[in-house]
């Protein structure tokens, strides 16, 4: 099994200890991960695989057994404790147990032959990071080490008193750059890190049973990061079980909330206030110090939420994996809603001009355009697609820059906000501009929306609108006007989809979304949209292209077949 340095072994597994074990051996040993998420299609699996032509793979049993097609590999190592039927494999093939792995180098005669771990140089390859990416098949986006540590250290500077007393708990893909960046900081840092999943977060988690406690309960981390989605998810849950609660409860609850509130935009605390929030808090185990929100934007709803009710300060932050998730954290002191903070200290961050979408440096009252990051965490391109890298360019400093994509405006004081995405926006029939990541964010603190995916074309003058409901919401909404039946029933009544379209309606009113942006049809979901169902990334952003080819049928009858 012996592998020179610089040769790639490729990981294909679920968050877990094994992965970040496995990570920290090859970056010891100068072996580029190839990292492939666990949730990723088969097509694009094989299409990693065969793309970087690992010989090695890190997996997990159930992985092995259900999607894996084999290409150029020699060795597969699998992390779970079980024994595999390997005559089911090509001749050709060996499949190892970790177990086995590590009970081979730990032979005194094996130690002796051994190749002496070779230490990595700054500008040798670390990662290749396939991205499940919003649209079209997975990018491998090359991180070399000095890029790893530079965006690391980015990071790290914007959260307080990183140490050992420190406990993170892990649970976002760790082929997510996000999180791979979070767990490999607390490992230089001493911090603990415990493992879980999003359906075994909380008590109330989908695969915990009732009456037994989630993985929060047990750990009680101090740190923990999170996409807006799953924190979308605990406000709406919190916030229904308010609206159960007597006229009393729920008086105090709203009294305590909007004094806290106040008292937040202020700059102080509520320690007797706090009391109030005791078992909101515990929800995620009671000690959280920092909640880093990263992939999308935060809702200013669901960040004053967490701010209130988990009595910690929210980082959010903005960065993709072609900046090594490094670009803008917020400050700790800084409690206002909807930016994403100054640039970290490893890289800098100008906006452009972007003429058509209506953006320019010149706006008032504050500039505006299209992100770009330059500094060291900046990297070094898609692995055998040059033809990808338009994106990069390098200055005449020789500092190497990303155009995001994004546009952002840059405030007085030097913090961001994000305000649109290039490719988010639609001219419809009649001219007008529709940013559709704008009215999505817009439109998902409805309580009767889960999830939402605007669509419009420049062949129509109106936006259509795809909504996953709020179960809970929706079916005690149907029982109200009589409609009984499946969940899928109720979904596809009329009746429902008009209520759903008045809720938009409302919503959009009181945010004051202008009369071309408010969707004017609606298709009801009952399948949540979920990674593994292929129309959201891991991150859980929208996958536009995926959406569209799933719903083709209904655009077209929503658009009157044309």
């Amino acid at each position: 099994m012996t592998l020179q340095p610089k040769s790639t072994i490729a990981i294909f597994c679920e968050t877990r200890a094994e992965w970040m074990i496995s990570a920290q051996a090859c970056f010891r040993h100068n072996f580029p991960l190839v990292t492939l998420y666990a949730t990723l299609g088969e097509d694009a699996v094989a299409y990693g695989l065969n793309e970087c032509e690992a010989t090695h793979l890190i997996t997990s049993a159930e992985l092995l057994e259900t999607k894996l097609k084999i290409s150029h590999l020699k060795h597969i190592i699998y992390v779970d404790k079980k024994n595999i039927n390997t005559s089911a494999y090509p001749e050709g093939l060996q499949i190892h147990s970790m177990r086995a792995v590590q009970e081979l180098g730990a032979k005194p005669e094996n130690c002796e032959l051994a190749v002496q771990p070779q230490r990595p140089q700054p500008a040798d390859l670390a990662v290749i990071m396939y991205t499940s990416g919003s649209t079209g098949r997975p990018k491998g986006v090359t991180i070399i080490h000095s890029n790893l540590i530079a965006g690391m250290t980015g990071q790290c500077e914007r959260i307080p008193g990183l140490g050992p007393k420190d406990t993170y708990i892990g649970y976002l893909p760790l082929a997510h750059v996000l999180e791979m960046t979070a767990e490999i900081s607390c490992v230089t840092y001493g911090c603990r890190i415990g493992y879980s999943s999003p359906q075994t977060l909380s008590d109330q988690s989908t695969k915990i049973k009732k009456g037994s406690k989630g993985d929060c309960t047990v750990l009680k981390p101090t740190l923990m990061a999170a996409v807006p989605a799953i924190m979308d998810r605990i406000y709406k849950n919190v916030m229904s079980k308010v609206q159960e609660m007597s006229y009393v409860q729920r008086t105090l609850f709203k009294l305590g909330y909007d004094y806290k509130l106040e008292q937040i935009k202020r700059g102080y605390d509520t320690p007797l206030c706090n009391m109030l929030f005791k078992k909101v808090k515990a929800l995620l185990g009671g000690n959280i110090r920092m909640m880093l929100s990263g992939g999308a934007p935060l809702s200013p709803n669901t960040q004053r939420f967490m701010n209130v009710c988990f009595c910690c300060p929210i980082g959010q932050g903005y960065g993709l994996t072609e900046t090594c998730g490094a670009g803008t954290i917020t400050e700790v002191a800084d409690y206002s809603t909807g930016r994403v903070g100054a640039p970290l200290i490893c890289c800098e961050v100008k906006l452009r001009d972007w003429a058509e979408g209506g953006y320019t440096t010149q706006d008032k009252p504050h500039p505006r355009g299209e992100i770009l990051i330059g500094g060291p965490n900046v990297t070094m391109g898609y692995y055998k697609s040059e033809h990808l890298n338009e994106d990069y360019f390098v200055d005449e400093k020789g500092q190497r820059w990303f155009c995001t994509g994004d546009v952002g405006e840059m405030h007085p004081d030097g913090c961001l906000q994000i305000v649109d995405r290039k490719k988010d926006l639609v001219k419809l029939q009649a001219g007008e501009y529709v940013s559709l990541g704008k009215v999505e964010s817009a439109l998902k603190n409805c309580p009767l929306i889960d999830n939402i995916c605007a669509y419009a074309n420049s062949d129509h003058d109106y936006v259509i609108s795809f909504v996953v409901p709020n179960q809970k919401q929706l079916t005690a909404l149907a029982s109200k006007k009589g409609i009984e039946g499946s969940w899928e029933d109720i979904c596809n009544h009329p009746t429902m989809e008009a209520e759903v379209l008045k809720a938009i309606k409302d919503a959009a009113a009181s945010i004051k979304l202008q009369r071309f942006e408010i969707p004017v049809k609606v298709r009801l979901s009952p399948e949540p949209w979920t990674p593994e169902t292929g129309l959201v990334t891991d991150a859980f952003k929208l996958k536009r292209k995926e959406l569209k080819d799933h719903y083709l049928n209904d655009i077209e009858r929503m658009y009157g077949g044309k």
